[in-house]
């Protein structure tokens, strides 16, 4: 990202003149690498796109609108714009100029800490993935120059593999990743019951494996799933005194997009390399595409193959085995997990075989 481009950063970010609070509009002239990154942020659902001349990308929230055009420059209009701006345009979009800001307002962001993040708890196929990524004031800059952010913001699967791989040298050593393949990730589940759970022994091991090449980091982040003491309790001696906390679209730290971007990396290759193995193709999600290409696999390789690809205790198991005339008996004991309550069947318990009562 060329500094250049962006305009003056204040030197104390926090103090605003009277003037500038009165401000309607803004203009900024943004590089190609900002282009995509707001052309990403205006296709969140929380704006509505609107249609205006010689613009590549325009949006509208209720107090504001947002306006790309197709030389590039930036112009954000409305009562609102010094607020979006503020907390959208620089820390998001412009990176390196809103830095300083965004740690004037939390300084604990730059301070030493991990962050925790996992990709593939929802999709159907591959296995799901745990990333801690360290950050400390130094790193903390080197990520704004990447343009770091939540990976759900990236829309470009290659654009994550990139940006991962980037990653990967910038972090050697401070970073790990741990994968949960399908087999794994179905006798985790028929063991435990419970997604959260699993989730909560992921983060654990990514925050010890961590800790073992980062030992005095003090302080590890992650997003809110579900009970902090169930990642404390499976934490082992190396973890037993590092300060957990959670919180809601814990993606904005650093750290933690940092680690998003590790793990949907790791996911995309698992995907990939799954789909080799099985000579089919392998879409991430849980959509109608991907129960074709479970049927695909199912067809090619038997039922029992799912347990090798898939999360099995998705519903989306039930409809492919009886599209081909099989059930879940079929699958052994590790594929008999199910996530919901049904008739005959229990919450992270096997489904009852053919020959036992319901």
């Amino acid at each position: 990202m060329m500094r250049a481009e962006l305009p003056p950063a204040p030197r104390f970010p926090m103090v605003r003149s009277m003037e500038a609070k009165r401000r309607t509009s803004f203009t900024y002239p943004l590089s190609p690498g900002q282009r995509e990154a707001l052309a990403e942020e205006l296709a969140d659902g929380n704006y509505r796109a609107v249609q205006v001349p010689h613009a590549s990308h325009a949006a509208e929230r209720p107090d504001c609108r947002i306006v790309l055009y197709e030389s590039g420059k930036c112009v954000v209009q409305g009562a609102g714009a010094q607020d979006w701006v503020t907390f959208v345009l620089e820390p998001r979009i412009l990176g390196a100029a809103s830095l300083g800001y965004e740690n004037t307002l939390d300084p604990s962001r730059v301070q030493p800490h991990m962050g925790i993040d996992e990709s593939g708890k929802g999709d159907y196929l591959g296995p799901m993935v745990i990333a801690a990524a360290y950050v400390d004031e130094r790193l903390a800059a080197e990520f704004a120059r990447l343009n770091v952010r939540d990976s759900k913001r990236i829309t470009s699967d290659r654009a994550a593999l990139t940006l991962a791989r980037d990653l990967r040298r910038l972090l050697h050593g401070r970073h790990v990743v741990v994968t949960i393949g399908p087999r794994a990730y179905n006798r985790l589940y028929a063991k435990m019951g419970s997604v959260n759970k699993m989730l909560a022994w992921g983060h654990a091991r990514a925050i010890e494996d961590l800790l073992d090449l980062v030992p005095d980091c003090p302080r590890a982040l992650s997003d809110q799933f579900g009970p902090e003491r169930q990642i404390r309790q499976a934490l082992l001696r190396n973890g037993r005194d590092i300060r957990l906390e959670q919180r809601p679209k814990a993606e904005s730290d650093p750290a933690v997009a940092a680690a998003s971007i590790l793990a949907r990396g790791a996911f995309l290759d698992a995907l990939h390399a799954l789909g080799e193995r099985f000579g089919v193709t392998a879409p991430k999600g849980a959509s109608p595409a991907v129960e074709a290409a479970a049927a695909d696999l199912v067809g090619r390789h038997g039922p029992a193959a799912l347990v090798d690809a898939a999360k099995c205790h998705f519903q989306t198991t039930d409809r492919v085995l009886a599209a081909a005339g099989h059930s879940r008996a079929d699958l052994g004991e590790l594929g008999r997990a199910v996530s919901k309550v049904k008739s005959g069947e229990w919450r992270g318990r096997r489904a009852p075989t053919k020959k036992e009562p319901a």
